[in-house]
């Protein structure tokens, strides 16, 4: 690159634990690197932030760079990515700006052992057993094993397999729906493959979500799929948000058509303060943590910081969008 001194900016840094993750102070002298901790909209102040900036890293899918921002950014030469895809970076416009999009490993486990962690909260009601015990209380309920009971999956990839393979080990029989999965692949770790989504998810104790965000699959769950679920199962989405919808899932849980759902993902995030889903009983909500873990946070910037090195060498690595 020209310019003398090259300006990163590293985004989204929500936990302030960027900087120990990545080894920055083995790029160049000459290269200065700001962390940003809190979450910007699109607008004019999230414009004026990011101007300066040569290079500019970011937590997949939390800040978006749609084409409208991304023409602002003359100075932007390189995005890196945490991941190796991220839906909320337009990578046809980069590309026409001259800007490089460079991703990075992945962990590869951490959305399945949080949808795990996620069913047997809801099986047990440890958040509010939790809520209970901080609060002066006791035993507030009686909670549900889930050995002999069935698990749904929406989506036998590589995670919602992961899934299926220690909810077998819990003693679960596991079903799913997944059309574009052998039946031969499924049967082979134990799973019955469904051909029609409203049976699967009426034979289910719990569903599970594990699908990527396309065209085909947004708002695949929506009110007749709600309905046909059975009145004391949950619903898990650790996948993303617009799978659901998110009225309908509302709708659902305030009528009793089904128990409650526990949910990582979601249409907007941050999740906006006054968001149903946080104040509603039987919705159990986390803030997006599927991949939020060290061992995973160590590779995204250790990446992250190679994927500088390469570009500032005239090498670029892992791009997205050649």
């Amino acid at each position: 690159m020209e310019r003398e001194t090259v300006k990163v900016a590293v985004l989204d840094d929500y936990q302030h634990v960027a900087e120990r993750y990545g080894d920055w102070g083995s790029l160049p002298r000459g290269v200065s690197v700001t962390f940003f901790h809190d979450w910007l909209p699109f607008g004019a102040e999230l414009i004026e932030r990011l101007q300066p900036f040569d290079v500019i890293g970011v937590m997949r899918e939390r800040t978006p760079f749609p084409l409208a921002l991304l023409s602002e950014l003359p100075n932007l030469r390189l995005l890196v990515t945490t991941g190796s895809h991220n839906e909320a970076i337009d990578m046809d416009a980069a590309r026409e700006l001259g800007v490089v999009v460079s991703g990075t490993r992945s962990h590869g486990r951490t959305a399945s052992e949080l949808a795990i962690a996620m069913l047997l909260n809801l099986a047990r009601r440890v958040p509010d057993e939790i809520s209970s015990v901080r609060s002066g209380g006791w035993q507030t309920g009686v909670g549900r094993g889930v050995y002999g009971k069935v698990l749904g999956i929406v989506g036998l990839g590589n995670i919602g397999s992961q899934v299926a393979v220690v909810a077998l080990a819990l003693g679960m029989r596991t079903i799913a729906y997944s059309p574009f999965t052998p039946k031969q692949d499924a049967e082979a770790i134990g799973v019955e493959l469904f051909d029609d989504l409203h049976a699967m998810l009426g034979g289910a104790d719990f569903v599970s979500i594990h699908v990527k965000l396309n065209d085909g699959t947004r708002g695949m769950i929506g009110a007749k799929e709600l309905a046909a679920m059975q009145p004391h199962a949950y619903l898990i989405n650790t996948s993303r948000g617009p799978v659901v919808d998110e009225g309908a899932l509302i709708d659902a849980c305030s009528r009793g058509v089904i128990a409650g759902a526990a949910l990582d993902v979601y249409s907007q995030e941050p999740l906006p303060p006054d968001h149903p889903f946080r104040r509603h009983p039987n919705v159990y909500p986390t803030p997006h943590i599927g991949y939020v873990i060290e061992e995973a946070y160590e590779i995204y910037y250790q990446d992250m910081v190679e994927a500088i090195h390469a570009f500032l060498e005239g090498s670029p690595i892992r791009v997205l969008n050649a």
